[in-house]
């Protein structure tokens, strides 16, 4: 069992950034693959970025490639999500997931979900 807690989100004007966290319990943090989604409202969930087992791969939605950058730091069971360059658009409940597959572009790949942090860019 993997628990998931997210922080780091909040207001922000349009180009600016934003540092979500994602921690995670347990100690088989370094087995699971991390994702980033997103749901804004009236809209479906939506995949951000993902980055594997040791951090050394990454892929991400085109929508925010060369915005954001997923990292994490498994001594620390913590998965980044670096947002920059914000826009009103990407206004959204962030939500971190994990799962065994690599790409974690799917939402229904997921086996864990955290609990939401919202993210809200003004204009």
């Amino acid at each position: 069992q993997v628990q998931l807690v997210e922080s780091g989100g909040g207001l922000v004007q349009a180009g600016g950034s934003l540092r979500l966290s994602c921690a995670a319990s347990g100690r088989t943090f370094s087995r699971y693959v991390m994702g980033w989604f997103r749901q804004a409202p009236g809209k479906e969930r939506e995949f951000v970025g993902t980055i594997n087992w040791t951090g050394g791969s990454t892929y991400y939605a085109d929508g925010v490639k060369g915005r954001f950058t997923i990292s994490r730091d498994n001594a620390k069971n913590t998965v980044y999500l670096q947002m920059n360059s914000l826009k009103p658009e990407d206004t959204a409940v962030y939500y971190c997931a994990a799962s065994v597959i690599y790409p974690l572009s799917i939402q229904y790949e997921a086996n864990y979900w955290g609990q939401g942090t919202q993210v809200t860019v003004s204009s």
